[in-house]
């Protein structure tokens, strides 16, 4: 945000952090050169088909960047966050320009420099910069004696946890100079600590007219539409900054929300998948390398559990059972046979300790969740995830998602062969509500928090870790 002439956040400086950008990608062009040619290095710059590369990659990391987007405020302000967009966009744009190099040019020394050291050299100025540069400014904003001073409209909730931010981010050089509301003391919220109430409306369009207040946020709830707008009109013929707190997100528990517009209009989704766009590209991709991995390292091991299956019991080798996957759709899984009996109809009975349906080979393959297995093939086909909530049968389905809150909201993702709830030892045999409770709370805690890092992390679990294999039976 910007008040008169002093910017007040890291969002105005995107601008500048494009410039930086392009500038360090060329940099790492430059060095990627040196580091192939220390001799001749201009003959080795001046090439046509490098030039044409770099070009290239510049205008993809530019159309990369606008789509993922790096630039746009995000909501996390995570370290992570603020570097993972970036090599995202980058790592697109180097394979687009890869592909058209080595389409277009012969090989050698100059093509692999582009296709091999310039990308790993601008990621890695790319996200040093980040690294580098985040702590400074905030430090530098942090300890900078001019402020803005702002007044916020309403003791409420909202201006609560408005308060607390701004307390909690000091390189936003923002000074609250107080609080304003009409309403007595047993109508007002709670001031968060450090904040104090300044007086009524009248006296915030005085301080605005004045010019001692520099901008307003009107932090009343949604029901006060008709107020909202009264004040901001009012607030309009002063030459005070006038921002309306659009609290939405505690108010509707949001999944995977996310900005969008349609024309004119904006949209904000409240449930939403976070597999999108580029993103759905990464982790499709990361399935198919690890349906590809999973299916031939495990051929052999899964040939041998099925002779074993059919040698110790009767019954097919193979069970399948309708589930819900992505967006509710039914699916079938595939699994080992663990049981003596194939239960898919209106009522299923959860497998339990010791439980006598349990064959021997059974229980050796549940504990270890060998079962899961075949779902490779299925990762592979596109129906599941590597990683994922862990798809209940139809009839568990229709049971909870009638108890239990936002259930069905788990089915925004494609169901996995591993999951946040599994590995954090919410699995097996659900023998209260409160325990599938924790289990839904651990599924929507990854969709709302998902990484191709913490994939990697559940995978890791799955196979080290004791909890996931807690409740295995």
């Amino acid at each position: 945000m910007t008040f008169g002439r002093i910017s007040l956040s890291t969002d105005t400086l995107r601008p500048f952090q494009r410039v930086v950008d392009l500038l360090l990608i060329l940099l790492a062009h430059s060095l990627a050169l040196i580091l192939s040619a220390p001799v001749g290095v201009s003959a080795a710059i001046s090439g046509g088909g490098m030039n044409f590369a770099l070009l290239f990659g510049l205008l993809s990391f530019t159309m990369a960047s606008t789509l993922i987007p790096v630039y746009l405020p995000r909501h996390k302000e995570s370290l992570f966050a603020e570097v993972k967009p970036v090599l995202l966009a980058w790592s697109f744009a180097a394979l687009a320009m890869n592909a058209v190099l080595w389409s277009s040019f012969e090989g050698g020394t100059s093509a692999l420099t582009v296709s091999v050291k310039w990308p790993l050299l601008a990621a890695a100025l790319l996200a040093g910069w980040r690294v580098l540069e985040r702590p400074i400014l905030r430090s530098m904003w942090s300890h900078t004696d001019w402020r803005c001073s702002v007044a916020i409209l309403g003791a409420t909730a909202s201006a609560y946890r408005l308060c607390q931010q701004i307390a909690e981010r000091p390189w936003l050089r923002i000074r609250v100079v107080g609080v304003y509301d009409d309403r007595g003391p047993d109508r007002r919220h709670a001031l968060y600590p450090g904040f104090d109430y300044r007086g009524n409306v009248e006296e915030l369009m005085q301080a605005c007219a004045a010019g001692t207040v520099e901008a307003a946020y009107i932090a009343l709830p949604l029901a006060a539409e008709k107020r909202v707008d009264q004040l901001r009109q009012r607030l309009a013929a002063t030459a005070a900054t006038a921002f309306v707190v659009a609290d939405l997100l505690p108010t509707y528990d949001p999944l995977g929300s996310r900005w969008t517009a349609i024309g004119a209009s904006a949209l904000i989704s409240v449930h939403d998948t976070p597999f999108r766009g580029p993103y759905a590209i990464v982790k499709r991709t990361e399935d198919v390398l690890a349906g590809i991995l999973g299916t031939l390292l495990l051929i052999v091991p899964m040939a041998a559990i099925a002779i074993l299956i059919k040698a110790t019991s009767r019954g097919p080798v193979f069970f399948r059972q309708r589930r819900y996957g992505l967006d509710g759709e039914e699916i079938r899984i595939l699994k080992f046979r663990t049981m003596s009996v194939c239960e898919d109809g209106d009522s299923i009975q959860q497998a339990k300790r010791n439980d006598s349906r349990v064959t021997k080979v059974g229980g050796f393959l549940r504990r270890i969740s060998l079962d899961e297995l075949p779902q490779f093939l299925q990762v592979l086909t596109g129906c599941m995830s590597l990683v994922g909530p862990r798809p209940h049968a139809v009839a568990h389905n229709e049971r909870y998602r009638a108890v239990i809150p936002r259930y069905m909201l788990r089915h925004k993702v494609k169901p996995g062969i591993t999951g946040w709830a599994q590995v954090n030892g919410w699995r097996g045999e659900t023998p209260t509500d409160a325990w599938m409770e924790k289990r839904i709370e651990h599924d929507l805690e990854y969709i709302n928090n998902w990484s191709l890092l913490l994939d990697v992390k559940i995978v890791l679990l799955t196979i080290f870790g004791r909890a996931s294999r807690r409740n295995a039976f």
